[in-house]
């Protein structure tokens, strides 16, 4: 049986130390580094937005509705770039809390219309004012050039 130390060792080495592993390397990947810069600004986000029961996700949601009025659930999903499933979720959460209100569209039963209600509307109105300090504060390690070429980079790439 191992010591502790040894196993700790052991865990703290790479399994391999052939040519191939010590070319790749996660943390120079980009699924990696998006996901880590993701972790960063959505906790950048709930410290400095002003609500902490709003999600980025709620947060992009409530803003596409105070910039359109009112949206089908498929429309909004569309403009997020959230999935039909991560919709009804999202939907169903600010429901609950009374933020979004539903009706059926007039010319097609199948689909609902979205609007904000009025704490909703109130609600945005003041997350709003946060939302370009969450981006400051996000791209701060930056300087204005490098905040310019990776917005643009990777307003490119999705």
């Amino acid at each position: 049986m191992r010591s502790n130390v040894a196993r700790r060792q052991q865990e703290t080495k790479p399994a391999s130390s052939s040519p191939a592993s010590r070319s790749y390397r996660i943390e120079e990947q980009i699924g990696y580094l998006l996901r880590r810069a993701h972790q960063r600004a959505s906790a950048i986000f709930q410290i400095t937005i002003g609500d902490p029961n709003i999600t980025p996700t709620q947060y992009s949601s409530m803003v596409k509705l105070h910039e359109y009025t009112e949206l089908s659930q498929n429309h909004l999903g569309r403009l997020v770039g959230m999935d039909k499933a991560t919709m009804q979720g999202v939907v169903r959460r600010l429901k609950e809390r009374r933020l979004v209100d539903s009706r059926p569209h007039p010319g097609d039963a199948r689909r609902t219309l979205l609007s904000l209600t009025t704490e909703g509307q109130r609600i945005v109105a003041k997350l709003l004012v946060n939302g370009p300090a969450v981006s400051r504060e996000t791209l701060k390690p930056l300087n204005n050039q490098e905040q310019r070429q990776l917005l643009e980079l990777l307003s490119k790439i999705i």
